[in-house]
């Protein structure tokens, strides 16, 4: 954090808005007054910012944010005024702002780009990474091991933590570059007005990078130019402007200067207000810049992108795990110490023993585990095409139980097919198809996937329209305020006289229904052959046929004709308008995006485990209810964007967890979706999208996933990567983050229940011995041992019924899971314990050694033994056997523990050879267990209905 970073630390000026006040505006963003939002400044600031710190709320959606509502505001304002009153608004004129005026709202401003965020350095996230609850236990272990000489304990305990750190620093690193991103795509030249002259001014255009754009300028905007910032039409010809990097979608809208919108207009479809990042398409311009910088509609929708995202279930869970093995680590150890030194008034023996009870105690290979299964889920996913960005996403798939995603590529295949081919009384007509097929094959410019899908229509149907026949005499070019595309051919006539060569000409037009229409003046009845002028009756019919063929979701295009004259030479062109008139309607042609075969399926298959699909497009409604009945998703509850903002808190909650479908959601909305999704109805939410509008759902969900073809900025964002756009991998990845999830579930609470019970047994014990029942380098060796033991767990399998349910995080659970198991540990080793004294007569100290052994042995066994008993709800070795390694791993560190006694090691370690009676009672002893445990374990299930 430099130190100009400093005051917005504390809320002072955290927006970066210019110096210079601006009455005019701060009543028009703050409908409260302008000084509401910075009352009392310092003071409000900081314990604004400590309550939000100490709370960790999350963001619910339910309503915008301040900083949407004050762009909101101003944007809408300008739209509702006047074009001449909006430079009063930014305190300019119409003659543009002189250079340096422009020099010295530029340095109060800051340069014109999309987001202000200072992204931390290395070393801010390496502290973070580094200071973890479950990494100072360790750490704080280390030093006290080398302290105590315990060298070996000291320096595995290091590594471990070393490794942790590493991995974490690691992907946050890489995910804080992904706001870096969306710089990259506004670096361009703008053009803008600036006046010159100290006695006389003259206006200049003058060409400027537009990282120097500030508010008040004036920019003349053409064809393929991008908007430099928010902007107020001035002027406007022809105007049609792409705002697909804001909805994701490919359509168009015209805008238009002179004209007043009002509130009820969405703020994306205000035709006289554009956005920074947007485009023009065709037509040309000027415009009066409005906002810039952090102050734009795009910079405020992404302005959460790259920040750190509060920590999810698992990781709070492991953080209240850390906190609580801290609690009964200092209770516990304490009262273990104090013991031993009563016992043997050895103090620094004492501190020694009371350290390896500590680590005893502490799970040490917990984060070994969460990798070693993390890295084989990845592993695993990268063969189904793949990537995994972010480990911790695999495990987030697992509990996943919402998937929200666009429509278009994900249901579809994002290509037109087309369906119908019909007249004005819709009918199927091979006439119009012919017509449609010409107008395709000899159009030159601007083809699109449409002119593709009526020639592959056409081929791969059996029709024979010998296009060779014909000969294209001109073309009038599509161009979006036509929204049409002509061409002129002609054909040769049969006719007796061979030295007389007559032609037919004609114009097919092809393009948007209502605009094919609006140059039509005949309609033909291609079954009487006959040719009647259009009247008001057929446009009616014809117009309502087209909105329902739109309503069941395909697109629809018209065609028309008109027969030249063969005696003319030539057609003038340069007037379209007078060319395309006076033409003959002939039919409606529909086109489709269908669903992928696949996705059906996939979408069955994800709602076998548990999540459930909802779709959030930009596209219309009636097209994205039709893919969505389909592909099998319900279409009972659906709604739209717009319809969406006039919800109150309460009713925008309840609204978004019933609907299914949600359609022309801007990308701010997706946001609040997806998080109202999170907040208010707990749910784990994975978010699929690949274009700049998806960035923010897909930076807030838990799980971000995008495609190999999506927008750079996405694909940082994201943290899985499909190389295919296919759900089944997703169905793939969730059932791989279930046998994650479950495996590293089964470590947690087979550790936490066999350390307690360990510890418990060894207070008891410590209490009840006038000796140690284990030193420290036992305890030690017998702690590692175990752990090593434990590292198969990632290769054990999971239970069918497992994973066919999402499982969630619930530290009540686990609590309640201790509760129940962990006294059935403490149960054996105080049978083991009365065992030995009352029966071998162990009590005295002149029997350590045998004691040693025997307490070595039957608590190394029952550790390795317990994973056995909780890895399933079934009985094990019986209904259920575990996975190869982790069976292999019993067997040799079980064979390891019951012969270190009678080797020289276990000699050096002050341990003696145990008598075969005794392995007797260690056979009954863990039927027993087994028994107990089993009988445990179904009331436990009778009553929390759930085991793992």
């Amino acid at each position: 954090m430099g130190l100009r970073d400093i005051p917005a630390f504390f809320g002072l000026n955290s927006h970066h808005y210019p110096a210079t006040s601006n009455p005019v505006r701060e009543n028009l963003v703050n409908r409260n007054g302008p000084n509401t939002i910075h009352k009392n400044g310092f003071n409000f600031s900081v314990f604004t910012f400590l309550g939000r710190l100490m709370s960790r709320k999350k963001p619910d959606g339910s309503t915008r944010t301040e900083e949407e509502d004050k762009v909101y505001n101003w944007l809408y304002a300008l739209a509702r005024t006047e074009k001449s009153l909006a430079f009063e608004y930014v305190q300019a004129t119409e003659r543009g702002l002189s250079f340096k005026e422009a020099d010295r709202r530029l340095k109060e401003s800051g340069p014109n780009v999309p987001l202000d965020y200072t992204f931390p350095r290395w070393w801010q996230l390496l502290w973070n990474a580094f200071f973890h609850p479950f990494n100072i236990i360790l750490i704080v272990l280390s030093v006290l091991s080398f302290i105590s000489s315990d060298y070996p304990n000291g320096c595995i305990m290091l590594i471990l933590v070393f490794i942790s750190v590493s991995l974490r620093f690691f992907q946050e690193f890489s995910s804080s570059k992904a706001a870096m991103k969306l710089s990259e795509f506004l670096k361009f030249p703008v053009k803008v007005q600036r006046c010159a002259g100290r006695v006389i001014q003259t206006e200049l255009i003058v060409q400027i990078d537009q990282r120097d754009i500030v508010p008040g300028d004036i920019v003349s905007i053409g064809p393929g130019d991008l908007f430099p910032g928010d902007v107020r039409l001035l002027t406007s010809k022809d105007l049609v402007v792409s705002q697909s990097s804001l909805t994701g979608e490919s359509g168009t809208m015209e805008k238009i200067a002179d004209i007043k919108e009002d509130e009820a207009t969405p703020l994306l479809e205000l035709r006289n207000i554009c956005f920074m990042g947007t485009s023009v398409v065709s037509g040309s311009g000027t415009a009066l810049v409005v906002s810039t910088g952090s102050k734009t509609y795009i910079s405020t929708i992404f302005s959460t992108i790259g920040k750190q995202k509060p920590p999810d279930a698992f990781e709070r869970g492991v953080r209240q795990i850390s906190y609580a093995l801290v609690g009964v680590m200092l209770v516990i150890v304490t009262i273990i110490v104090l013991s031993s030194y009563y016992a043997s008034h050895d103090l620094s023996q004492s501190m020694l023993f009371g350290i390896s009870v500590a680590s005893a105690l502490t799970p040490q290979m917990l984060p070994l585990i969460v990798n070693t299964n993390l890295a084989k889920g990845a592993l695993a996913m990268a063969r189904d095409r793949c990537i995994v960005k972010s480990l911790a996403a695999i495990q987030n798939m697992g509990v996943m139980d919402i998937l929200c995603m666009d429509k278009t590529g994900t249901l579809t295949m994002d290509r037109a097919i087309m369906v119908h081919h019909f007249d004005s009384w819709s009918l199927p007509k091979e006439k119009v198809l012919r017509f449609a097929f010409l107008n395709s094959y000899f159009k030159t410019e601007l083809k699109n996937p449409v002119d593709d899908a009526i020639l592959a229509y056409v081929y791969t149907s059996g029709y024979r329209f010998d296009p060779s026949k014909w000969r294209k005499i001109d073309e009038i070019t599509f161009d979006f305020i036509r929204r049409r595309v002509s061409v002129i051919i002609e054909t040769d006539l049969n006719t007796n006289n061979g030295n007389n060569r007559i032609t037919d000409r004609f114009m097919i037009t092809k393009g948007a229904l209502e605009e094919v229409v609006k140059v039509c003046c005949f309609v033909e009845h291609i079954d009487r052959g006959v040719t009647l002028p259009l009247s008001l009756e057929d446009y009616e019919r014809i117009i309502q046929l087209g909105e329902q063929l739109s309503n069941d979701g395909l697109r629809v295009l018209g065609v028309a004709t008109k027969k030249i004259k063969g005696e003319h030479n030539g057609v003038d062109t340069t007037n379209d308008e007078k060319v395309e008139s006076n033409m003959v309607f002939l039919g409606l042609i529909t086109f489709f995006d269908p669903p992928k075969e696949s996705a059906k399926q996939a979408l069955w298959r994800l709602a076998e485990k548990g999540v459930k699909a909802k779709v959030l497009t930009g596209d219309s409604l009636s097209l994205a209810i039709k893919v969505c009945k389909e592909v099998g998703i319900r279409t009972s509850h659906v709604i739209t964007g717009p319809d969406l903002e006039l919800l109150d808190h309460a009713t925008f909650h309840e609204t978004v967890k019933r609907v299914t479908v949600l359609a022309r959601l801007t990308p701010s909305q997706k946001l609040r979706v997806v998080q109202s999704l999170q907040t208010s109805g707990n749910h784990i939410v994975g978010f699929l999208g690949d274009g700049i509008n998806d960035s923010l759902a897909l930076d807030a969900a838990n799980v971000g996933i995008s495609v190999d073809s999506g927008a750079s900025v996405a694909k940082d964002i994201a943290d899985i990567i499909l190389l295919e756009k296919d759900l089944n991998v997703l169905a793939a990845g969730v059932e791989r983050g279930r046998f994650t999830y479950g495996n590293t579930i089964k470590y947690i609470k087979m550790s936490v229940i066999a350390n307690i019970g360990s510890v418990l047994s060894l207070l008891i014990a410590t209490l009840f011995l006038p000796f140690e029942p284990l030193t420290p380098r036992q305890l030690l060796t017998q702690n590692f041992m175990y752990s090593v033991g434990q590292i198969a767990i990632p290769w054990d399998k999971m239970e069918e019924d497992y994973v066919k349910i999402p499982q969630k995080w619930s530290l009540k659970g686990l609590l309640w899971f201790l509760l129940w198991n962990a006294p059935v540990c403490s149960i054996c080793d105080i049978s083991t314990l009365a065992f030995l004294c009352f029966y071998y007569g162990t009590y005295s100290p002149l029997e350590t050694n045998f004691f040693h052994s025997a307490w070595f042995t039957e608590g190394l066994l029952m550790q390795t033994l317990i994973i056995h008993l909780v890895r399933t709800e079934k009985i094990p070795f019986i209904q259920e056997v575990a996975s190869w390694p982790l069976i292999c791993s019993t067997v040799v560190i079980s064979g390891i523990g019951i012969a270190i006694p009678f080797t020289p090691i276990g000699k050096v370690m002050g341990l003696g050879k145990l008598p075969l009676s005794y392995f007797g009672f260690l056979v009954v002893l863990f039927l027993g267990y087994f028994s107990v445990g089993q009988m445990v374990k179904r009331i436990y299930i009778l009553i929390y209905k759930q085991w793992l």
